[in-house]
């Protein structure tokens, strides 16, 4: 046994030495930095997770430094634009709220809700997060938990609202930055998208699964996807929606809603 450990042990200092970029850590995960990000581990994901084991909001969380945070996370080109317009329109009226969204390499998420006068361009902070979309909403939340503390802080804002960078099924927001979060998936990639898993799709707050639309169009049964949502998040809520279309969006904004209530004790307006 005592030989296995040693060539287990070697192999690692192999690696290391092998990519500057990438070293293991004392807690035995391999680590890696790009991109100027601060290094990160990819959590090695056994299982597509369970919606009853979700990490809980936290307890102890202060709404006066930074407000009830929602995140928006999802695959690229699945709606998640599109969703915080329609959230910005559905509550701007009742609620103050300001925006962050990441984008890679651009700001285009930003312009799109500035150019769509989804709220005062002061209230809209773009972040070019580069690398990883999820180390930015995971690992490395510092270059989101600025914009939001400052926008908080600027217009007491009641709700923020943060986008996520598109990212594959493994992405999912660290409770440290979202109090609530939302995963939009779209029936485009077809209805095994569900049963697929991973934590966005198993353990966020609220699943959407858009552009139901052009379901026939590309061959996925709803049904099936109804069926496997159910299942892979232990009953958690999901709406099926046509954001561009304002289907199932006072439904999207009666949970956010609700989920403010229970944790900010205020009531909605």
């Amino acid at each position: 046994m005592a030989s296995q450990d040693h060539h287990h042990h070697h192999d690692d200092h192999h690696h290391h030495s092998h990519e500057a970029e990438s070293f293991v850590g004392a807690d035995g995960r391999v680590y890696h930095s790009h991109d100027g990000l601060a290094p990160h581990s990819h959590e090695p994901i056994y299982s597509p997770g369970f919606f009853s084991k979700r990490a809980p909001p936290l307890v102890d969380r202060d709404f006066k430094e930074r407000a009830f945070t929602v995140g928006i996370g999802g695959p690229v080109g699945t709606g998640k634009t599109a969703l915080m317009l329609a959230l910005c329109r559905f509550l701007r009226d009742k609620y103050s709220l300001a925006a962050v969204t990441n984008d890679i390499f651009t700001k285009e998420d930003g312009e799109f809700l500035v150019k769509h006068g989804a709220l005062p361009e002061e209230r809209i902070r773009a972040v070019e997060t580069g690398g990883c979309p999820h180390a930015a909403i995971r690992e490395d939340i510092s270059i989101n938990l600025g914009p939001l503390e400052e926008l908080s802080n600027l217009y007491k804002a009641d709700i923020l609202l943060c986008e996520s960078g598109g990212d594959n099924l493994a992405a999912n927001f660290s409770r440290e930055l979202a109090d609530y979060i939302i995963y939009i998936i779209d029936v485009s990639g077809g209805d095994k998208i569900p049963r697929k898993g991973g934590p966005g799709i198993t353990q966020a707050d609220l699943l959407v699964i858009n552009k139901t639309d052009i379901a026939q169009a590309v061959g996925a049964d709803l049904g099936i996807m109804e069926r496997d949502a159910l299942r892979m998040r232990d009953g958690g809520p999901f709406v099926f929606a046509q954001v561009k279309h304002g289907v199932g969006v006072k439904e999207i904004v009666n949970h956010v809603l609700q989920a403010w209530e229970a944790a900010t004790g205020n009531r909605r307006h």
